[in-house]
């Protein structure tokens, strides 16, 4: 027995050793591409020494004599930290995903070989300026001396993932940061989902009147009434199989409701306490670890810029300098148009055009799947764009048999100077420079919100189609590709777009919200990304007479949803304080209870209350219950509460109280019937997940910030490790937005809100602050991976400082890149 348990302990103590062995190994080799930031790069690309000094929270502040060399050392800062992220993103924009990621991400890649928008990068580099061409291209060997850096010196492959996804890293060029531009215009599009949902839901429903309902004109004038899309394009199939584009992690394109979103304000001197102008952005995007955003100071001839950065571009897309700060918000503008093509019945190589029928221009590609042979795809395009098929964007569901669809689209343009004026508003010295610098700006679209010592504005910055005033849909519906009156004719002029200099009141800002009412087709958008949150903004900012940077904050940070606060009263108008005396433990004493918190409630979406939690169930369960008969498996479209849709139904405006009735039953329901009912759902979704204790409930344990890695972050083990999950308050509708997932078993999950907040005081310059949702670094072994995450969290920052003393003072490191 005693030999028994000596071989059982030698062997239970081998086991223990082997384990602890194998784990030092691989942390060993994770641990070498840890960059190390206090050393000394012999390069032959710069021309004078460049010094990248790191403050504490690993912000790079770089120091050169030249322009050139600042962006080499941008490049090279952007690859110690996130030389993954870029890769991955430069492989998604070339669609060569499935070359590492096998099959999973075939139908990703198809979709962007399609669309060309690697192709439209490499010929967007001949449109480029001088200075953009230079500074690209300095950038890009910076990229590479940190590529050649890792394969010398065996520094684990530039990340640990290379190390699980083993594939060669191609050289950075300057295409590589165009095509990464214009992918960032795929994650913020979303008139595409929204034109082919429209039609969808007009072919669904049996009242035609009822569109506006469902999918409602934000208020305001100019929108004239439009045919039903059964007339535009006869004979549509009811349901088509269609891809799942969207759910993988690594998808470009975004889910309806996650096209893109922001906050972007400004104060002139005389609204501001100190006498200079104040701004704040926090631009939304989906959640990732590491964050998108990249936090970085350049010192450029023209003085010091400071701000968040996109790794792969090399540009502070927001932020500031001495004299002038920059801020953006998704614009919405009207920027895709789905074409219906007719294909020629005697010749599927040509479809019909205004003169007759023409070919389609055709090429072939070959798309390489790890462990599977490679795909050989072709491709086709019309005079209206890219053909995409029936399975992509559900395009499917509203192409008739016979035709396909192409898409019109502003980012593919083959000569893209979106980079040009990116690079060129660094170098601005006040407003109508930084509004002239943008003209070479086409897509994405943005509202760019510009300080200077003594004035505030907003332009509309990126390409407005021209449409014809004839045009059948607006560019609502999908549309005749033959027609001419349905195709775009050129860009609009750029002193069209709307702009906004300082104003009367001192006071302007975006939150996505509808900025101008110009009848078709000067009408920017018929869709927009909010109509909630700027009114609390506007009450926010109109309620002091002036305001200082912790008063911007305090806007940043809000948390309060002016959608509960209208929303509750109409929808629980006959059921407050109505219930009788009811026993403990009944359907009817919890629907009691939790009325009786929300009629006490100020709607502040706040993390450690229940009340949030028991209004997001209930809207949810509202809606579905409004429309579920009545669009059947389309409802699973709407993911988010609609709220206008919602008012809209409990105001009965024109007659929207009809959605209350369901269809199928010989009752007729009304609206305090499904009210009471939807009530009742969510509280039995409540109870089965997270218990029947009202009182012990926390939107923050639904309400969760998910910062996932894209690829490792459904990993068992590895989960553990990379990906950073947090208690957040806000939501869909707050100034603080947390957008929420609306599927699955977390609907409230927070999935998309402000990887970057930054604030700024040009009275006093370096009192402004920043931070983004993550960390610095992109590597899961570094202390630098999470530690802003708990300040962003918390709705604290970091600060904003050009001063170089201030930097070195707090320096972690300092790299220097000799000649």
């Amino acid at each position: 027995m005693t030999r028994i348990f000596k071989w059982l302990f030698r062997l239970t103590t081998a086991t223990f050793i082997l384990i602890f062995a194998f784990g030092a190994l691989v942390y060993y080799f994770a641990s070498r591409s840890l960059p190390d930031y206090d050393k000394e790069l012999q390069t032959g690309y710069v021309s004078a020494p460049v010094e990248i000094v790191r403050n504490n929270a690993n912000v790079p502040h770089i120091f050169g004599e030249t322009d050139p060399d600042v962006f080499f050392a941008l490049g090279y800062a952007h690859a110690q930290d996130r030389l993954w992220q870029m890769t991955t993103m430069r492989r998604t924009a070339q669609g060569r995903l499935s070359e590492v990621f096998g099959a999973q991400t075939l139908d990703i890649d198809k979709l962007l070989r399609r669309l060309g928008i690697y192709t439209l990068a490499v010929s967007s580099v001949e449109s480029l300026s001088e200075r953009s061409r230079v500074l690209m291209t300095a950038y890009a060997n910076g990229v590479n001396a940190r590529i050649s850096e890792v394969n010398e010196e065996s520094l684990g492959r530039g990340a640990p993932e290379m190390f699980i996804f083993n594939a060669p890293i191609a050289p950075w060029r300057v295409a590589d940061s165009i095509s990464i531009q214009k992918l960032m215009s795929l994650q913020l599009a979303g008139h595409l989902d929204e034109e082919v949902l429209r039609a969808r839901v007009s072919l669904a429903l049996s009242d035609e009147t009822r569109l506006k309902d469902i999918l409602p004109d934000h208020p305001g004038k100019g929108v004239a009434d439009l045919p039903e899309f059964a007339q535009l394009v006869p004979g549509v199939p009811k349901y088509v199989q269609t891809a799942d584009l969207k759910s993988h992690p690594l998808s470009p394109f975004p889910e309806r409701g996650l096209a893109g979103a922001s906050n972007a304000w400004a104060a002139a001197p005389a609204r501001s306490a100190s006498g200079g102008t104040l701004m704040a952005n926090d631009p939304h995007l989906g959640l990732t670890a590491p964050a998108i955003w990249y936090l970085a100071r350049l010192e450029l001839s023209s003085g010091g810029v400071i701000g968040g950065t996109i790794p792969g571009i090399p540009a502070i897309l927001t932020g500031r300098s001495a004299q002038l700060g920059w801020g953006l918000t998704s614009a919405y503008v009207d920027d895709q148009d789905v074409f219906i093509e007719e294909i020629n019945p005697n010749n599927p190589d040509q479809y019909l055009g205004p003169n007759g029928y023409q070919d389609f221009v055709t090429r072939k590609t070959i798309i390489k799947v790890s462990e599977q042979e490679p795909i050989t795809l072709t491709l086709r395009w019309t005079d209206n764009g890219p053909v995409l098929p029936a399975s992509n964007f559900d395009l499917g569901t509203v192409t008739p048999k016979g035709h396909v669809a192409a898409v019109s689209w502003t980012v593919l343009s083959p000569a893209d100077t979106s980079m040009n004026a990116a690079i060129d508003l660094m170098f601005a010295q006040d407003v109508r420079e930084a509004i002239r610098n943008s003209e070479a700006f086409l897509a994405p679209a943005q509202n760019l919100t510009l300080v200077d010592s003594d004035t505030i504005a907003m332009k509309v910055i990126g390409a407005l189609p021209r449409r014809s005033a004839r045009h059948q849909s607006q560019g609502r519906l999908p549309s005749l590709g033959s027609k001419v009156e349905n195709r775009w004719q050129g860009r609009l002029p750029y002193s069209s777009n709307p702009e906004f200099v300082a104003p009367v009141g001192g006071i302007l800002g975006n939150t996505n919200n509808k900025t101008v009412d110009r009848a078709f087709p000067l009408h920017v958008s018929f869709v927009w990304g909010d109509s909630q949150r700027v009114q609390r903004w506007q009450r926010l900012m109109q309620g002091r007479a002036v305001h200082t940077r912790d008063s911007f904050i305090e806007a940043q940070l809000d948390t309060v949803s002016v959608t509960a606060r209208s929303l509750l009263p109409l929808v629980a108008a006959d059921l407050w304080f109505t219930a009788g005396t009811t026993a403990q433990g009944t359907q009817e004493r919890q629907r009691k209870e939790a009325l009786d918190l929300l009629a006490n409630w100020n709607g502040e979406m706040n993390e450690h209350l229940p009340e949030p939690l028991i209004y997001a169930a209930w809207m949810r369960a509202l809606q579905d219950r409004l429309a579920k008969d009545e669009l059947g498996p389309l409802i699973s479209e709407f993911k988010h509460v609609e709220p206008l849709f919602i008012e809209r139904v409990f105001r009965d405006v024109d007659g929207a109280s009809a959605w209350c009735d369901v269809i199928q039953s010989a009752p007729v329901e009304t609206c305090t019937d499904v009210a009471r009912m939807a009530l009742d759902d969510a509280i039995i979704w409540i109870n089965e997940r997270y218990g029947d204790n009202f009182e012990s409930l926390r939107w923050g344990d639904a309400h969760q910030a998910t910062h996932d890695h894209p690829v490792l972050g459904e990993v068992p083990l590895l989960r553990t490790f990379v990906n950073i999950r947090q208690s957040t308050s806000g939501g869909d509708n707050t100034l603080q937005r947390g957008r929420t997932s609306g599927e699955g078993d977390d609907p409230f999950h927070n999935v998309h809100a402000a990887g970057y907040r930054g604030v700024y005081d040009f009275a006093d310059p370096d009192s402004s602050v920043f931070i983004i949702s993550t960390g610095q670094s992109g590597h899961p072994l570094s202390r630098y991976y999470d530690d802003l995450a708990q300040l962003w969290r918390r709705g604290e920052y970091i600060p904003m400082s050009l001063d170089e003393g201030l930097a070195r003072a707090a320096a972690v490191g300092v790299t220097t890149l000799l000649p």
